[in-house]
């Protein structure tokens, strides 16, 4: 979530309702001079609110670069630290404004329920702060919009995570139809539960639709629909593509790390690199965990082992 552009949208927008409408070139040259100075033009409560979530998610984004020379007992206590004090500026967010959904949203995901839990409460979240009709042509231009779909896409996520592939799909396909370029990529949640329902039609769509727009998770999504499947040499060449076209993919997926949530929705990252095979590898964990032979046969493959060993030694990390 880029917050502060999306506050420069929203001030941008109520000042051209109070003073408006301007033409085209006043409305650029408005956008420039919030852009400057956000701050200044914050007069409403939901853009108070906005100013607050994103500062808190700045600090909280600024504190994960002080990890590195941590124990684990260290780390984890910076992490119930950052977390909790990311929550309080959230709760402090919606006192500013209660229908400040992001701020809600944040809350709860930086509070790390079990999957279970966390649905109920997103479900609830949804409950408590209906979308309203979804704008014509393309939802994400919106930026009023923008809040209930972050929150459908948290949605699809949490679902994979708990195991509820079906409702993954159909959670993140809505956010698809209503967002055609799919800036929360919740193809990548579609494409994994696809792979764990068997559904080869469906992940064959989804990669026809998007097609030239390869990731780290369509790439594994392939991989495990196949072995589950059983096509076992099928899945062997889709192995190495994933490791060929995926930078670290090997790597992430022989020895993964930890993952930070995500607050509210996937960090920006390069397509195919390191930290999208990170983040695919953690969102497929519950489809590997289910299927506890595919990670052995993975390590079956001299080649795998031997890119994986690569990629460690040429990054400095941990083999």
């Amino acid at each position: 979530m880029n917050a502060w552009e999306e506050l420069v949208a929203r001030c941008a927008r109520r000042r051209n309702e109070k003073i408006g409408p301007l033409s085209d070139e006043a409305y650029a040259e408005l956008v420039l001079a919030v852009r400057q100075s956000p701050a200044d033009f914050v007069d409403e409560p939901p853009e108070q609110a906005l100013l607050v979530l994103a500062r808190a998610l700045d600090a909280y984004r600024a504190s994960l670069s002080h990890d590195d020379a941590l124990d684990d007992d260290a780390f984890e206590a910076e992490r119930r630290r950052r977390l909790a004090a990311l929550r309080a500026e959230c709760e402090r967010a919606a006192g500013v404004d209660a229908g400040c959904l992001d701020a809600r949203l944040v809350a709860l995901l930086a509070s790390e329920l079990d999957p279970d839990r966390l649905l109920d409460a997103l479900l609830g979240l949804e409950r408590s702060h209906p979308a309203p009709e979804p704008p014509a042509g393309d939802a994400w231009d919106d930026v009023l919009y923008r809040p209930h779909l972050r929150l459908r896409a948290a949605v699809a996520r949490v679902c994979l995570d708990g195991a509820r592939y079906r409702m993954a799909a159909s959670a993140a396909a809505s956010v698809e139809d209503a967002t055609p370029d799919d800036p929360l990529g919740a193809r990548h949640t579609h494409m994994l539960a696809c792979a764990r329902l068997e559904d080869e039609a469906a992940l064959g769509a989804l990669e026809a639709r998007w097609s030239g727009r390869e990731s780290a998770w369509s790439h594994l999504a392939r991989v495990l629909l196949l072995y589950k499947l059983g096509r076992l040499t099928a899945a062997r060449r889709a192995l190495r593509g994933f490791d060929c076209l995926v930078t670290g993919g090997a790597y992430a997926l022989l020895r993964p790390v930890f993952v930070e949530p995500f607050l509210p929705d996937r960090p920006e990252a390069p397509s195919c690199g390191f930290e999208e095979a990170l983040m695919a590898v953690r969102e497929a964990e519950p489809i590997i965990a289910d299927v506890p032979e595919f990670v052995p046969w993975c390590q079956g493959h001299e080649w795998l082992v031997a890119s994986a060993r690569a990629f460690a030694e040429r990054d400095g990390l941990d083999w």
